[in-house]
C-alpha cells in the first residue's frame, strides 16, 4: 500500500470533474474526501483533519467564499485554495485578500494543479515525497513515463508531453474502460469537441508507436471511451 502524501478536502459540485479530480488526485497518492456543496463541506472539515482545502466558488447552499471564512475561521493554518470558473480580476483579488494560498481558474492542467498543491503543501511544512519512477511493461514494450520514453525492441522513441499522459492513464487502467471526458478533463483540462479531436489524434500516434507489438491493442469503445488491451 502506497503512503499517502497529504489528506485534501475537495469541495467541487460538478460531477464529472470532482470525479475526474479525486481520481487524478488519489493516483497521486493523496487521500481526498469529495464534498459536493459548502454546507456539507463544512460539516466534514470540522469532524476530518485535513492538509489542505480545495474550493470551488459557485456552491450550492453556501459558495467557496462563505466556505473558506468558515474554515478559516475554525483553523487559520489550514491551507487552502480556489478551483473556479471564476475568472474576473476582483475575485481573485477578493480570494488572495481572504488568504487563499493560490488562485487557480477552469479549465486548468491537472500537471500545474498537481505543482501548486506540492508547493503550498512543502510552503506549510507537509513534507511531500517525490513521485518513485514509473515504469509499466506494454507487452515488450517498456514506457518510462517520467522520461517520456517508450522502449521496445532496443530502439527508443520519445513522447510528447500529452502522449505520455495519456498512455499513463491507459497504462493505469488496462483492460479497462477510460471514458472520454475522464482523459480529455485530466490532460486537455475540458472536454468540448475540439479537444476531442484533438485526443483522437494522440491516440492515433500512440497506435502507431506500438503497432509491432501484436500482444497490445488500443481499442476505441465508440463515444464512450478507450481501453488498452494487453493479452495474457
Amino acid at each position: 500500500m502506497k503512503p499517502i502524501k497529504a489528506e485534501l478536502l475537495l469541495v467541487e459540485d460538478d460531477q464529472n470533474l470532482g470525479y475526474m479530480l479525486q481520481d487524478f488526485l488519489e493516483l497521486e497518492g493523496y487521500k481526498v474526501t469529495w464534498e459536493k456543496n459548502g454546507i456539507t463541506a463544512l460539516g466534514t472539515f470540522k469532524s476530518g483533519n485535513f492538509d489542505l482545502c480545495i474550493l470551488d466558488i459557485m456552491l450550492p447552499a453556501k459558495d467557496g467564499f462563505s466556505l473558506a471564512e468558515d474554515i478559516h475561521r475554525i483553523n487559520p493554518k489550514i491551507p487552502f485554495f480556489f478551483l473556479t470558473a471564476r475568472a474576473l480580476e476582483a475575485d481573485r483579488i477578493k480570494g488572495l485578500k481572504m488568504g487563499a494560498d493560490d488562485y487557480m481558474t477552469k479549465p486548468f492542467s491537472t500537471e500545474e494543479l498537481k505543482l501548486r498543491i506540492e508547493i503550498i503543501l512543502r510552503r506549510v511544512g507537509k513534507t511531500v515525497e517525490p513521485s518513485r519512477r514509473e515504469i509499466y511493461s506494454i507487452g515488450s514494450v517498456l514506457f518510462d513515463f517520467a522520461n517520456q520514453l517508450l522502449q521496445l525492441h532496443g530502439e527508443e522513441k520519445r513522447l510528447t508531453k500529452k502522449e505520455a499522459l495519456l498512455l499513463r492513464m491507459l497504462c493505469q487502467n488496462v483492460n479497462e474502460l477510460v471514458r472520454r471526458e475522464q482523459l480529455l478533463l485530466n490532460i486537455w483540462g475540458s472536454d468540448d469537441y475540439f479537444m476531442g479531436r484533438s485526443m483522437d489524434v494522440y491516440i492515433a500516434k500512440l497506435r502507431s508507436y506500438l503497432r509491432e507489438e501484436p500482444s497490445v491493442n488500443i481499442v476505441n469503445i465508440h463515444g464512450t471511451g478507450f481501453k488498452l488491451e494487453i493479452a495474457d
